[in-house]
């Protein structure tokens, strides 16, 4: 069991790419909040690196900036 407060490599590659799309978007929490569903403020404290994100929020985020997670083709 992982007892640290890190969160796991897929788990934060997942963040990571939401996070660069919220910030790249360049949406208002407002928009994002109304978009969602989620609160502007958990929102912003996800981008701000304050807080994770649980699984729902991470697929809300995911399906309003059109992210795909599937697996890597592999290396030849």
């Amino acid at each position: 069991m992982n007892t640290s407060n890190r969160p796991s490599p897929i788990t934060a590659l997942l963040q990571d790419t939401i996070r660069e799309a919220v910030e790249a978007e360049q949406e208002t929490y407002l928009t994002l909040e109304r978009a969602t569903g989620l609160a502007r403020a958990s929102i912003m404290r996800f981008v701000r690196g304050t807080q994770s994100l649980r699984l729902d929020m991470a697929d809300r985020l995911a399906a309003y900036f059109n992210l795909e997670l599937r697996p890597a083709r592999k290396k030849r």
